[in-house]
């Protein structure tokens, strides 16, 4: 029997430590139930609740608007404003959870600090990849490129279909898949075909010594001008270039539309060939003249270098 009330005493007194250890805000567990402290739970309880639920309204309605803006005008990046509506959404939440976490009378300060920390740990274990959202965040912001244009980035050529924080997916000219890492996009000198309406198309058409330059150069303006996607402002630009070993050379630098370039570029070419040829204009292209000596010769040098 004393056995059994030394260990009921023992008890007790674990359960008396355990009732008195403070636990939550400078107080006790015996002091939590309390009516006074449990109707203050209570009140912290709803306010968290309303906070959360404020937060969460808020920070979904901020980023609807947000992504209205870039989908207002057609100028506008969506990708930026996507971004954009993100940061916002999570700011608001990050905030929240500030609010929330001062409604208990928790110290955010501490909070934030190891949150810093962590964040620093993280990154320096996942350089690479948050060197990737680095240069996507710089891309977003920046706008080198944007979806729809078509860029080359170091020995990529293609559309851009999609740009991320990680990665910028590019379909190239056989209608390829292409993942590049952000990194190297931002890293790479980017040739972006889609920024201005319009590009210098330029060509060199060569024709031969006699032929009569004044009418082979209007054979090539006219057929280039009869082309309606031609621009005639700025006007184009053709002269004498350079005497070729075989050909006298044109030069021809025209403006179109960035959208007809690709198409325009290869039309032309055949069509100036085409009007040069109708026109009786000749378009010389290297040839090479091999001359043999005759027997006699051949026989007469043999004896010649006998002698």
């Amino acid at each position: 029997m004393e056995q059994i009330s030394d260990a009921t005493d023992t008890v007790w007194a674990q359960i008396q430590q355990l009732f008195s250890a403070e636990i939550y805000n400078g107080k006790s567990f015996s002091d939590l139930l309390t009516f006074e402290s449990l109707i203050g739970l209570a009140g912290n309880l709803l306010a968290a609740t309303v906070i959360i639920f404020l937060g969460f309204t808020i920070s979904a309605m901020l980023q609807r608007r947000v992504r209205r803006l870039g989908e207002m005008h057609a100028s506008l990046d969506k990708t930026l404003f996507d971004f954009l509506a993100n940061i916002v959404r999570y700011t608001v939440l990050a905030f929240t959870v500030l609010f929330v976490l001062n409604t208990f009378g928790i110290q955010t300060t501490s909070i934030i600090a190891l949150l810093g920390a962590a964040g620093l740990a993280i990154g320096l274990a996942l350089q690479g990849t948050l060197s990737n959202v680095a240069a996507g965040v710089m891309i977003i912001l920046f706008r080198p490129l944007k979806i729809g244009d078509f860029v080359q980035i170091d020995d990529t050529l293609g559309t851009v279909k999609e740009i991320t924080l990680n990665y910028t997916e590019i379909a190239d000219m056989g209608n390829v898949r292409v993942v590049v890492p952000n990194s190297e996009v931002w890293g790479n000198t980017i040739k972006n075909f889609s920024s201005y309406p319009t590009r210098r198309a330029e060509w060199t058409f060569g024709v031969g010594y006699g032929a009569n330059l004044a009418k082979a150069e209007q054979v090539i303006r006219d057929t280039v001008m009869a082309d309606e996607r031609s621009h005639s402002d700025p006007e184009p630009f053709l002269q004498v270039n350079n005497l070729g070993s075989s050909s006298v050379d044109f030069l021809l630098r025209v403006w179109v539309d960035s959208a007809d370039y690709f198409q325009y570029q290869a039309d032309i070419k055949r069509k100036v060939k085409e009007a040069l040829d109708a026109a009786d204009i000749d378009i010389p292209f290297p040839t090479r003249t091999i001359v043999s000596q005759s027997d006699d010769s051949a026989q007469a040098e043999d004896a010649m270098a006998a002698e």
